[in-house]
């Protein structure tokens, strides 16, 4: 067998969270350039319909479903279900903060440490399940982590706290859908992306950031993409519930940059 095929996710359809910008529109992309249909989610239109053209430039067909994902995963699988009848790889990506003060973590209003948990691990809870209820024998979940998540990480605790969780969530979720779907996660490092630069006002200090990373350079979103197409497709048929960090050799044992 040609191991190219088994990249391909021809006749698929996946669905996308936090698909309007950076790392969600380049899974998105790469998720369209291997033979997949794509939904994707996000607050705003106007950046969806951005990402929605390029999926169809690719030749694929692109569904548009705006809405805060928080307590709305149901009606993107519903909406999903509706259109195109299956869903074989749903990617929780949305995440990040809507608060924009780095602080630490004694000091955080408790109102603050909740929505963190909301946006980036309840929504995850809710997305596997309306994705795995929906999903026939060989479905694949990716969620979309981040190294903060597998160490200390000063400054940024809730966020941190929260995609800690997430990791557990993907290795319960492994074994408890197991055989039938498999549930991995990525976990990128530091990925210059608009919402990276917003809440952690780094753009004068990108350099010295990328100087903490042992491949000297920071990631960028197709990065993170090309990850996610190995643990959506075929390829990766024999992985389950394990979490891919993708941050240039930067761990929980090498240096880690403190936002000023």
């Amino acid at each position: 067998m040609n191991i190219s095929n088994q990249f391909r996710l021809d006749n698929c359809v996946s669905v996308v969270t936090g698909g309007g910008q950076g790392i969600g529109r380049a899974i998105a992309w790469a998720l369209a350039d291997i033979g997949s249909d794509v939904v994707i989610n996000a607050r705003r239109i106007a950046d969806l319909e951005v990402t929605a053209a390029g999926i169809q430039e690719r030749g694929q067909r692109a569904l548009i479903v705006a809405g805060d994902i928080r307590d709305f995963s149901e009606v993107v699988a519903e909406r999903t279900m509706a259109e195109f009848g299956r869903i074989d790889v749903w990617v929780n990506n949305v995440g990040g903060s809507d608060d924009k003060t780095t602080r630490a973590l004694i000091d955080t209003p408790d109102d603050v440490f909740r929505s963190q948990l909301e946006l980036n691990l309840t929504s995850a809870f809710q997305g596997c399940k309306a994705a795995a209820t929906r999903m026939t024998n060989g479905g694949s979940i990716i969620n979309i982590s981040s190294g903060a998540g597998t160490r200390g990480s000063p400054f940024t605790g809730p966020y941190a706290a929260a995609k800690a969780g997430m990791n557990n969530l993907t290795q319960t979720l492994a074994l408890e859908l197991a055989p039938s779907i498999r549930v991995n996660a990525v976990a990128p490092g530091p990925v210059v992306t608009e919402a990276f630069i917003d809440v952690l006002n780094v753009e004068s200090e990108l350099d010295d950031i990328a100087a903490t990373i042992p491949l000297a350079r920071l990631g960028t979103p197709q990065d993170i993409a090309a990850a996610v197409v190995y643990f959506a497709t075929p390829a990766s048929s024999w992985i389950t519930g394990q979490l891919l960090l993708v941050a240039g050799g930067r761990t929980q044992r090498t240096h880690t940059y403190k936002p000023k």
